[in-house]
């Protein structure tokens, strides 16, 4: 049975006028924030060489890639599923600058499947990234600007989790590990399978499999920092990793953090700081980050940063529609002052509509609340 043309694909969806305004009216508050704490907008484009896309940050997402050939060159081109990758291009290949810069971003994104049954496959990502500093106050700093635009979202952010790739990598290269081996591990501890743990570590050494046996009872408050420091082994990766948490800890003492050692989540291009916020009723996280140094170096610069970002559509929809703004109706002809008039409602932020002929009894479906009409030869504003 064919499709009627009006259906969509599988996991794709309109946003219908109600929806698309809370939408809107969310991104310009987002936007505005990143602003004012000197994050500049760029605008990259939706297709781009494919290779260019799957490059540095963007491995992990070659398979969620849409792939198209250029009718101009003959080449292989990808439909964007991350824009992360791009804006690090940007940084490394055409602004170039030396010290810090700050970036940020918003624009749909499409993936080949969904990350979860009932989400979609196009998505609008906002974030922010920060290049050139590669200390903690930089993470710092993206932490907080993220649960700022949770705020502004009007969202209570349940918890924000934290990890650290640095420490996992540590471990793995001092249980002595190859590539192989270390993703095995990655597998694992996703899952915090502790019976494939005990089996996989079974014949190493006793230090390092007592480090990786602990990995997945190191979650909860900041109390857990110190336990990892008795129980895992003072290496330098290790070290680095938990005094870089505990500063955060201490640092951020008014947010709502919480620690899971075992977490490794963007694993295979993040180098230090991964963290995921959890808002509202959702189980899934509402904003991912982290940081992932060096990555411009597929474009020709090596930059530390760091980052996150978040679907918009996601978190609009957790914040819920408000009361919409009526329209005012007003007459498509009138006298001389008419015109100006109108100008000056719209000017006040009013919506006003024409009234096209032969639509009577249609108009307050179109939104329209109120009616502009000639009272006592002027123009007043009455409910409709």
């Amino acid at each position: 049975m064919a499709l009627p043309r009006w259906a969509l694909p599988e996991h794709f969806e309109d946003v219908l006028p109600v929806e698309a305004a809370a939408l809107e009216t969310l991104r310009r508050r987002v936007l505005d924030e990143f602003r004012v704490n000197g994050y500049q907008l760029v605008v990259p484009p939706m297709v781009e060489h494919f290779d260019s896309l799957i490059s540095g940050a963007g491995r992990d997402m070659a398979a969620s890639t849409f792939t198209l050939i250029d009718q101009l060159s003959g080449r292989t081109l990808g439909l964007r599923a991350d824009i992360t990758p791009q804006v690090t291009r940007i940084d490394a290949h055409l602004l170039n600058r030396q010290g810090v810069t700050r970036l940020c971003y918003c624009g749909s994104v499409v993936q080949t499947v969904p990350r979860a049954l009932n989400s979609a496959r196009e998505q609008v990502q906002v974030g922010a990234e920060l290049f050139g500093h590669a200390g903690i106050e930089a993470d710092e700093e993206i932490l907080r600007l993220l649960t700022r635009v949770l705020d502004l979202a009007g969202i209570a952010t349940r918890r924000v989790d934290l990890g650290h790739i640095g420490l996992f990598r540590a471990l793995a290269a001092y249980a002595g590990l190859d590539q192989q081996g270390e993703e095995t591990l990655f597998a694992i501890l996703q899952t915090k399978d502790v019976p494939a743990l005990r089996d996989f570590t079974a014949t190493m050494s006793a230090e390092p499999r007592a480090a990786l046996l602990a990995l997945p009872n190191l979650y909860g408050d900041a109390n857990v920092l110190v336990r990892a420091m008795s129980e895992l082994p003072d290496i330098p990766g290790v070290r680095t990793a938990l005094e870089e948490l505990l500063h955060l800890a201490r640092r951020l003492a008014d947010q709502p953090l919480s620690f899971d050692l075992a977490d490794l989540r963007g694993y295979h291009y993040h180098t230090g700081l991964v963290f995921a916020a959890y808002c509202g009723s959702l189980s899934a996280a509402v904003a991912l980050g982290g940081r992932y140094n060096d990555v411009g170096q597929s474009f020709g610069r090596a930059r530390p940063a760091t980052g996150f970002s978040l679907d918009l559509r996601v978190l609009a929809a957790t914040v819920g529609v408000a009361a919409q703004q009526g329209a005012i109706l007003a007459p498509l002809a009138g006298d001389e002052n008419l015109g100006e008039v109108v100008a000056a409602l719209r000017a006040r932020g009013e919506i006003v509509m024409l009234e096209l002929p032969g639509h009577e009894g249609a108009w307050q479906e179109a939104g329209c609340d109120r009616r502009l009409i000639m009272q006592n030869g002027a123009w007043h504003v009455v409910p409709l």
